[in-house]
C-alpha cells in the first residue's frame, strides 16, 4: 500500500468496526477515522519523511521502516482498541 500510493500520503493497518484489520491508503490528509476505521500502524509517505535519507527511492524507506516497528506496541493497540469496540 504504501509504495503505490501515488503521491502524497499515507498507508495503514487499521481495525475495522466489524473487527477484520485492513491494509488501507489514503491521499494527502485522509485518515481512516473518517471511515469510522481505528488505525494501528501507518507509514507517512510523504516525500518528507524520506527524501533526506533516501532521496527519491521511496522503496529503500519503506524496507529500512520494518527494521524499527515496534509490533509489541502496535498488537497491545489492537488489544486496546478491540476491548473498546467490544469485539
Amino acid at each position: 500500500m504504501a509504495l503505490s500510493q501515488f503521491g502524497s500520503g499515507w498507508a495503514w493497518l487499521v481495525l475495522t468496526p466489524d473487527g477484520d484489520l485492513k491494509l488501507t491508503k489514503s491521499a494527502n490528509a485522509g485518515n481512516p477515522i473518517f471511515d469510522m476505521n481505528t488505525p494501528l500502524f501507518t507509514i507517512d509517505v510523504w516525500e518528507h519523511a524520506y527524501y533526506i535519507d533516501n532521496k527519491n527511492d521511496r522503496a529503500a524507506y519503506i524496507e529500512k521502516l520494518w527494521n524499527i516497528v515496534d509490533w509489541d506496541i502496535i498488537s497491545l493497540r489492537l488489544e486496546r482498541a478491540t476491548k473498546i469496540l467490544s469485539i
